[in-house]
């Protein structure tokens, strides 16, 4: 059973993760050209081709830019993505966002979506697609990556307004049935 408390769910996920600052309307065909720099891990659909990577492919650009923009200014790390968004411009950032929100993700489950875990469906969706704003897609995301990001939230390493406080009353086991229910959804792009 996860015990992590489920405080205002309906007040977090209006919150949801902090959305990208200031950031130019983007053009999904310059964000396509900007592609290289982003397919070697996420695929060039949105479809991570390495298990430390999540999927992107439909996220909202809100999320993503956000997501970018605070591995370039330092405030999220990774050893790949920090230097890579460092070479990324605004316009840059709200482009790769703009390609990669216009593709459309469909995720398939394969268990009973009664199974889901209670306290990620409210934001995440028992099958993995985000129902808000600003909330990042977990449908075929590996259990690895899952769970790296669960115990970076849980552990005070990786920041945000709504997910430490959630994490923080996780055992290791709920992290384990969180990542591995949203791991198991089989994700495609139409």
């Amino acid at each position: 059973m996860i015990r992590a408390p489920i405080l205002a769910l309906g007040g977090l996920m209006l919150a949801g993760v902090a959305a990208a600052q200031d950031l130019p309307v983007g053009d999904p065909a310059s964000g396509e050209s900007l592609m290289p720099k982003c397919r070697t891990c996420h695929g060039a659909d949105g479809i991570a081709k390495l298990m430390i990577a999540p999927n992107i492919a439909g996220e909202p650009a809100s999320y993503l830019g956000a997501q970018l923009q605070a591995y370039r200014d330092g405030t999220r790390q990774n050893e790949m993505m920090s230097v890579i968004a460092k070479t990324l411009s605004d316009q840059d950032i709200a482009d790769i966002a703009a390609w990669f929100t216009e593709q459309t993700p469909v995720s398939t489950l394969s268990a009973d979506p009664g199974d889901a875990p209670a306290i990620c469906t409210a934001c995440h969706g028992a099958d993995g697609i985000a129902v808000g704003e600003g909330v990042p897609h977990l449908a075929g995301d590996s259990e690895m990556y899952l769970t790296a990001q669960l115990q970076a939230f849980r552990d005070g390493t990786r920041g945000g307004d709504v997910m430490p406080g959630i994490a923080a009353g996780l055992s290791d086991e709920d992290i384990k049935v969180m990542a591995r229910w949203y791991a198991s959804i089989q994700l495609s792009v139409e």
